[in-house]
């Protein structure tokens, strides 16, 4: 069902500014004339340069429950509030190791402690946050399997719904299409923690299994599954983010 060797792919990113600067260093350029033209258009060139790989998109991660919280308890005995600190500590480090800190990432909580709904909301607004992602586990009583992502049902803050959806797709498609887990689509709910943080910015809720599903729940028994998954959560909003920059 899962391909848990996706996280092992290593992702290339194009650098032209490294790349430019790089070849600036040693060409020589003794017998080469310039036209003054020339010159100021290549300057016009690394300046946007300079200025679009200069910006850095802030992304606040919220692991949700913690402390006397624990969330959903696995079918195995994990615990949600357990698998959604995990995938978040690994996001923030995808992020240094894989995509050299393009991104400003903010976790709510760095351990095993219980934020309130408020606080976590407090803290995307007070960092300006470009995208808020809650990560959480499902359970249900029925042999119900598979991904599904929220956002908020506001109908004043439609360009940040939109933005969300958009998030939200590319998140799954992510997901489903890398790791195989079943999409259950994007769907609409008035959790506090969207209702809170959409206002000020695109706010998804990531459901990323069932904790009382077998297959799902001892998906996150291993550390390469939980690298996995926070690979395909850190590309599906690279993929959103990248096309806006």
């Amino acid at each position: 069902m899962f391909d848990a060797n996706w996280h092992q792919i290593v992702w290339k990113f194009e650098k032209p500014m490294l790349i430019t600067l790089k070849f600036w260093k040693k060409s020589s350029f003794k017998n080469v004339k310039l036209r003054r033209r020339s010159v100021q258009g290549l300057m016009i060139l690394l300046l946007k340069m300079c200025l679009v790989f200069g910006q850095q998109k802030v992304i606040v991660i919220d692991p949700g429950h913690g402390g006397t919280d624990s969330g959903a308890i696995g079918i195995n005995d994990i615990l949600e509030k357990d698998v959604v600190l995990n995938v978040a500590k690994e996001i923030i480090g995808l992020n240094k190791t894989l995509f050299d800190e393009r991104f400003a990432i903010y976790p709510t909580r760095y351990t095993d402690t219980l934020i309130s709904l408020k606080d976590r909301s407090r803290l995307a607004k007070a960092l300006k946050t470009d995208v808020f992602v809650s990560l959480h586990c499902n359970a249900s009583p029925n042999a119900s399997q598979g991904m599904e992502l929220y956002v908020h049902t506001s109908k004043t803050e439609e360009n940040h719904i939109k933005a969300s959806i958009a998030i939200g797709l590319s998140i799954l498609k992510e997901s489903t299409g890398k790791l195989g887990f079943e999409s259950r689509g994007v769907k609409f709910a008035n959790f506090e923690v969207l209702r809170e943080t959409v206002a000020y910015s695109p706010s998804v809720l990531v459901e990323m299994g069932f904790m009382t599903n077998t297959n799902e729940a001892d998906y996150y028994l291993k550390p390469k599954n939980i690298r996995a998954k926070a690979l395909a959560i850190l590309m599906g909003l690279y993929n959103y983010l990248n096309i806006r920059l």
